[in-house]
């Protein structure tokens, strides 16, 4: 496994409960800035076999991106089951609820 990809998975690890991330931001809390389409396809290809909180993870807007309807269902409900509000657009305020760690912990 790349080091990049590793810091990505341990970064969206430590998303707590009821909070989320951007794409972008985990991008460059991992180490690269410029690599938020990076990050989609670890999620993509590593959610269910490292067993990550995917549905903490939105776009740079605050959004859920997921086009699926089954797929935008279920990180809708998985997020509001943890306390996320998320609006009838699937907008999330990120004021509220985006986690924002310090760089040198992760």
């Amino acid at each position: 496994m790349q080091p990049f990809t590793e810091k990505v998975i341990e970064v969206i690890r430590e998303i707590p409960e009821g909070k989320v991330m951007t794409y972008g931001q985990i991008a460059r809390v991992a180490g690269s800035p410029r690599a938020a389409r990076q990050v989609v396809r670890v999620l993509h290809s590593m959610s269910k076999k490292c067993r990550l909180p995917w549905h903490r993870v939105i776009n740079s807007k605050g959004q859920i991106s997921l086009q699926d309807d089954e797929s935008y269902q279920e990180q809708k409900l998985s997020l509001e089951s943890e306390g996320v509000k998320v609006g009838l657009t699937g907008a999330i305020d990120l004021k509220t609820y985006q986690y924002c760690p310090d760089e040198d912990y992760i």
